[in-house]
């Protein structure tokens, strides 16, 4: 198993034996990619643009999420908050940082198109578990820690069965039914949930970012996600 140690964390502390990767489920993650991209360049031009201006730069966020077997990789993003700091120069809190614009990106996942490059490189699949911290690896009991099994998802079945309305037990519990029940059918079923939550206005973040996972035994871990 391969597992990440920068920063001090390291992989899941249970094995992880990651399942082959299937070849139709690759063809599908660079075909949407590539097809979603091309279709959705204007709303990347306007949203850079006006990220840029509300919200000022960089206009890319990345930030380290666990991947298949706890791997590290940068996730991509549009930032959705400000750069405003406090007299010592620290950024201020998340909810002193939200802005309306951001706000809107999340709601209607454009924040998370330029996580079709991540899709691209094989770092994420089109569906698949949401990507978590690493410091939340070590926190795992040894079933949940199984959702590493798989390269982790833009969305997934926890994501189109409740989104943000859930424990976080019951949020494993459903990516684990996912790796079980993997198959084209099931993903294009993920897709097609996804695709009219979004439209219909339910988008949301797929994972809430005031609650931090603290684990079955209640230590907190470090960061959210």
């Amino acid at each position: 198993m391969t597992t990440s140690t920068t920063g001090g964390v390291q992989g899941p502390p249970w094995p992880v034996d990651p399942l082959p990767m299937r070849r139709w489920k690759r063809i599908m993650d660079l075909t949407g990619a590539v097809a979603v991209g091309v279709a959705t360049a204007p709303i990347w031009i306007v949203a850079a643009i006006l990220t840029r201006v509300f919200l000022g730069g960089p206009v890319i966020f990345r930030q380290t999420r666990a991947g298949i077997a706890g791997t590290e990789f940068d996730l991509i993003k549009f930032r959705t908050m400000t750069q405003d700091c406090d007299e010592s120069g620290q950024l201020l809190e998340d909810k002193l940082r939200t802005h309306w614009w951001g706000s809107f990106l999340r709601r209607t996942s454009i924040d998370e198109l330029p996580s079709l490059i991540n899709v691209y490189r094989g770092d994420l699949s089109l569906v698949g578990p949401r990507p978590l911290f690493t410091s939340y690896l070590n926190h795992y009991p040894q079933r949940h820690a199984q959702r590493h099994q798989v390269r982790p998802g833009l969305t997934g079945l926890a994501q189109t069965n409740g989104r943000n309305n859930m424990p976080w037990d019951e949020r494993f519990e459903h990516d684990l039914e996912y790796i079980e029940n993997l198959s084209f059918r099931n993903d294009v079923k993920i897709l097609w949930k996804t695709v009219t939550a979004v439209v219909s206005g339910q988008g949301a973040d797929g994972v809430d970012l005031t609650e931090i996972y603290t684990g079955p035994d209640g230590a907190q871990a470090t960061g959210q996600g």
